[in-house]
Order: C-alpha cells, then sequence, then structure tokens
C-alpha cells in the first residue's frame, strides 16, 4: 500500500535535489502536458498552463517517468526559429536584407525579445515551390517567443508585400504525357 506514496517520495527526493525542473521553469511532458512550474513538492509537482491557467498536479513518480523537455534550462534566453519560404525567382541577397532589417525591428521594438543578440538568417531547401529558411530571433523566456513570432510575421509579410516579394502557394506541376492527353481528348468528344 506504500509502494505508490514511497515511490513519489523517492522521486520528489531526485527532483528537489537534482534541480532539473525548479519553480518558474517552462516545461513539456512526452503526454503533451506542458505549463509553468508551481510547486514542486515531496509527493507531487504542479504546473499551470500557460493557455487556459488550468493547474495539473503531477504525482513525482510519472514526472521521474516521463520525458521532460525543460524550456528554461540550461539558461532562460532562447532562439526561436521562423521559418518562411519565398519564390524562386526572387532576388535572395534583398531577401536576406529585408528579413535581417524586420528581425532587428522586431529584436528592438517588441516585449520581450532580446536586443543584444544579432538575429541570424539561413537558407535551408529548394522545397516544392518555395525555397525556403529559417529566421532565428532570441527571446528573453519561452514565454515571450509568442508575441516576437506574431509580431515578425505580420511585419515580414507587410515587407514583402511592399518590396514586391512573393510568398507562394504549395503549386504541383503534373506532367501528363502526349498519349494519355490524346485519349482523354478522344473520350471527352466520343469516339
Amino acid at each position: 500500500a506504500l509502494q505508490d506514496t514511497l515511490s513519489n517520495l523517492f522521486s520528489g527526493f531526485q527532483i528537489i535535489l537534482t534541480r532539473q525542473v525548479v519553480t518558474g521553469d517552462y516545461i513539456q511532458l512526452e503526454t503533451g502536458q506542458e505549463g509553468y512550474v508551481q510547486d514542486v513538492q515531496w509527493r507531487n509537482t504542479t504546473i499551470k498552463s500557460r493557455l487556459d491557467d488550468a493547474e495539473t498536479v503531477i504525482p513525482n513518480r510519472k514526472l521521474a517517468d516521463n520525458v521532460v523537455t525543460n524550456y528554461s534550462m540550461p539558461r532562460n534566453p532562447m532562439w526561436v526559429k521562423l521559418e518562411v519560404g519565398v519564390h524562386y525567382e526572387s532576388d535572395l541577397e534583398r531577401v536576406e536584407e529585408i528579413t535581417l532589417d524586420v528581425a532587428r525591428q522586431v529584436a528592438n521594438e517588441v516585449e520581450g525579445a532580446a536586443e543584444d543578440t544579432e538575429p541570424v538568417i539561413r537558407y535551408r531547401s529548394f522545397g516544392d515551390s518555395a525555397v525556403t529558411f529559417v529566421t532565428r530571433v532570441k527571446v528573453e523566456e519561452f514565454d515571450r517567443q509568442f508575441l516576437v513570432k506574431h509580431e515578425f510575421i505580420k511585419r515580414l509579410h507587410r515587407r514583402f508585400e511592399e518590396e514586391g516579394i512573393t510568398i507562394p502557394f504549395p503549386i504541383r506541376t503534373l506532367d501528363v504525357p502526349d498519349a494519355f492527353r490524346v485519349r482523354q481528348e478522344e473520350a471527352a468528344d466520343g469516339v
């Protein structure tokens, strides 16, 4: 009868002593639960959801047995990735210049962005309908990334529109053999 209690107690010792999860950290469990750690006690840990303020009490045994991603470790400032694609006919040097300009503006003007770190852009691949790249902007803590992403997307979209840079819709080109096309036309004509 004491097995669950002792298991939670020993797991609580491990969590508290290793300090891998502490009050104020933003964590995500492999089960999908995520939030800010409100309290770490001997038997359980309480996390508060960022979206709906709901508190979840997790027995320490389950926390210790889960894969936990701690977004607050090893340090709070973190890089946010923002993926974008531009049309193949775009001048990539100009795209890079504009994107970095917008990222710098966001870093300097939006609350929660880390002003002291230069944003980074790296082209990633030749996608199906676009040349894709990732822009990285540093934020002070995990929760600040959402407003930074929001502002970056709005500002970059507006700036690309002003500059005539196209973010293409996904397009697939089908190469239909001539023999098949002729048969389809004959069938349509009733031959």
